[in-house]
């Protein structure tokens, strides 16, 4: 008979990989989204002073990581089951990323500050010039959006030389990447739009939309010279548009919830510089599980049940000792920039039931994602992340707003 010792040896032994290399991973991206959150904290004026900003702001980090995880976990399972190849010549699967990818990006700015400017009319009552909004949303996101590309790339470059698991590292750190980039490139396109002229801004916003709308025509128009084979870079493009379309609302309701705390968020500085590593944790937990997923489905090694196999036992312990780790890291530095803000008993424990209950929604969330995505002969890399993220936003949002109503 095998004893617990054992068994929790032979768990470690089994995973060792995942735990150094997630854990390395998760505590990177959380120490770069802490940085993200100190650009939070430096913006407060520009958040007071454009109306909607927190909207935006959540909703553009969400779709930074929903466009490029969705991307990394395609070139993870490239590598898996071997298609992948560091080339950039035409229809090469990284290539075909890239240009799917930076068409996302375009397009998904512009609808998020289109839909993004409507809810905050609606609901908040107050309205920005709507141009200039769009200004921020599409020139900010096509920055981040080249930077995020670059580290995605070299994670790749690096995961594939090195022979990485790359399932374990991508989500986390292009999560991170999108972070630590999204924010301070959405401070320079507000700090552009609030002190240039208007016209600059408006023509600006006008040439964004037309090359973004000129960009995704060229790549959903493309002919396939073989039959029956359709061109990557449209399929990548033309099967996630609808998804993604419905992560901005998930993305913006995200927003929303930001915005309707936000002063609860100002007045307590060290949730306010929390609060980018603690969403952005839940996405990189979730991406990295669905990641692992999505290769096993295509591998064969996870069965496709009603409930969870045994198989997936192993990943979601993995899952709960990383985000213990992980969330209380993330609270012990935020509680050292900022310890006169709460009690340390209150913040641990709105931490730590607020990180268990949202690793339990994403280790199931993460399972029947991935499983009714292939049940509709969909790949679950293009969309099993975005869904995910996004959905996660919300929950983790509504977790940790809801315990800290509880223990304040």
């Amino acid at each position: 008979m095998v004893s617990g010792e054992e068994r929790a040896d032979g768990f470690f032994v089994r995973n060792k990989s995942a735990l150094y290399m997630g854990l390395a991973a998760l505590v990177i991206a959380g120490t770069a989204d802490l940085v993200a959150g100190f650009f939070m904290v430096s913006m407060e004026d520009y958040i007071l002073m454009v109306p909607g900003m927190m909207v935006l702001i959540y909703a553009a980090i969400g779709m930074r990581g929903n466009i490029f995880g969705a991307m990394g976990s395609r070139l993870g399972t490239a590598m898996h089951i071997g298609t992948f190849q560091l080339s950039f010549r035409k229809k090469s699967v990284l290539r075909s990323n890239v240009e799917a990818a930076m068409a996302l990006t375009l397009a998904m700015s512009v609808l998020m500050a289109l839909i993004g400017w409507v809810i905050v009319w609606i609901l908040f009552d107050n309205t920005y010039d709507f141009l200039k909004f769009m200004f921020i949303s599409t020139f900010g996101g096509l920055l981040a959006g080249v930077l995020v590309m670059v580290v995605n790339i070299a994670v790749a470059y690096i995961g594939y030389r090195r022979n990485w698991d790359v399932d374990n590292i991508t989500a986390p750190l292009i999560a991170a990447a999108g972070d630590v980039i999204t924010v301070p490139m959405i401070y320079t396109a507000t700090l552009m739009a609030v002190n240039l002229e208007d016209m600059v801004t408006q023509i600006g916003a006008i040439v964004l939309i037309a090359v973004t709308v000129l960009v995704v025509a060229r790549i959903v128009t493309r002919k396939s010279k073989r039959k029956r084979k359709i061109d990557e870079a449209k399929r990548i493009v033309v099967q996630s548009m609808p998804v993604l379309l419905g992560c901005i609302v998930l993305e913006l309701a995200t927003g929303v919830l930001i915005e309707h705390e936000e002063a609860r968020f100002i007045e307590f500085a060290v949730l306010l510089l929390m609060i980018t590593a603690f969403l952005n944790e839940g996405n990189a937990l979730s991406g990295m599980l669905t990641s692992r997923l999505s290769s096993m489905f295509h591998m064969g090694t996870l069965p496709r049940t009603r409930f969870p196999p045994r198989e997936t036992l192993d990943n979601y312990l993995i899952m709960y000792i990383l985000a213990l780790i992980t969330f209380m890291y993330i609270m012990g530095i935020a509680f050292v920039c900022q310890p006169n803000d709460m009690e340390f008993m209150t913040l641990v424990a709105i931490v730590f039931v607020a990180a268990m209950i949202i690793t339990t929604v994403i280790n199931f969330l993460s399972y029947y994602v991935a499983l009714a995505a292939l049940k509709f002969n969909l790949d679950p890399d293009d969309h099993c992340i975005p869904i995910t993220s996004s959905i996660m936003d919300v929950v983790s949002t509504v977790v940790l707003v809801a315990v800290i109503g509880i223990f304040i």
